[in-house]
């Protein structure tokens, strides 16, 4: 299948087709004594995850794990569907996170109040996983893959707070979901991701500096793909937080409208970013995953706690 790529160590990245776009979100399978998978995309993907990991020869009662990074629609909306293709997977969460799966109304509903209409063609309905099935982690565990590999989870807040990256004991790869950003594979920038209302940037922060003082071998970004250069890109991680922040603090002590910060920092970080797209499509699959208006505003929601 032309959504599968072989990245070495028994993983394949699993491009989801979010909303219809190649290289939005990506699922990775652990193709393990254990396999696993993390990351199911959203739900109007899982047909598509479920293929994929069919074409990988694991059937409906092979997949042993489902892991998310974090709850958040892009990556954790088709668990309920994904559960239901694959009846024998446990579904392991954050602690944080783990009500919202078996009970997603609160969730769905903040969602759509974000979203609106776009909602239904984004990501679709998150579907209630039975809460038996759902294995909670708190700040650090292990999920087993089998004959020895583990893959070990260290929470990682800032972006969200029932966020973890997840480390392969085989392979050395960190999972980092969204806590060091966006990662645009045809340039190698990396750009935040900072939405409402879970942003702070001191956690933010933190978060980068554990996964720097983990020593992954390789990164593997939700969105998107695999990273060798690790030191150098949660270096920029960390760089492009301040920058954002820095802008976005300057706009607000103007007196800016969260339009006009928007447009200004925006403005101002353009440069930053080589594969700023001239293509509409590419454009909107960038303002989808680290849009300026949530990046921004979930600076300003961080920057009002803070500083009232």
């Amino acid at each position: 299948m032309d959504n599968i790529t072989a990245l070495g160590g028994d993983v394949y990245e699993i491009d989801t087709k979010m909303a219809g776009y190649s290289g939005i979100t990506a699922g990775y399978l652990i193709l393990s004594a254990r396999p696993c998978l993390v990351e199911t995309g959203t739900s109007t993907s899982a047909p598509v995850v479920r293929d994929a990991i069919a074409s990988l020869g694991v059937g409906p009662e092979d997949l042993a794990t489902v892991v998310v990074t974090h709850i958040h629609l892009d990556h954790a909306g088709g668990v309920g569907d994904i559960a239901r293709f694959f009846p024998s997977a446990q579904v392991v969460v954050h602690e944080k996170g783990a009500r919202h799966l078996a009970e997603p109304s609160r969730l769905m509903a903040s969602a759509r109040m974000v979203w609106g209409d776009r909602l239904d063609t984004l990501f679709g309905e998150l579907s209630p996983t039975e809460a038996e099935r759902i294995v909670a982690l708190g700040d650090t565990g292990a999920i087993d893959l089998g004959n020895g590999r583990t893959l070990n989870s260290h929470y990682s807040p800032g972006h969200a707070r029932h966020h973890v990256g997840l480390v392969d004991s085989a392979t050395g790869d960190l999972y980092v979901g969204d806590a060091a950003g966006v990662y645009l594979p045809e340039s190698g920038d990396v750009r935040p991701a900072t939405p409402p209302p879970d942003f702070d940037l001191k956690t933010a922060l933190d978060s980068i500096a554990l996964f720097e003082a983990l020593g992954p071998q390789r990164l593997l970004f939700s969105h998107y793909g695999p990273v060798d250069a690790v030191q150098e890109t949660l270096e920029r991680s960390a760089e492009e937080l301040r920058i954002w922040v820095d802008l976005t603090r300057q706009a607000r002590s103007e007196g800016m409208d969260l339009d006009h910060a928007v447009a200004m920092v925006r403005d101002r970080t353009k440069e930053r970013y080589r594969a700023s797209p001239s293509d509409e499509g590419a454009a909107e699959q960038l303002e989808i995953l680290s849009g300026a208006s949530s990046n921004v505003a979930g600076i300003l929601h961080w920057l009002d706690r803070v500083s009232p």
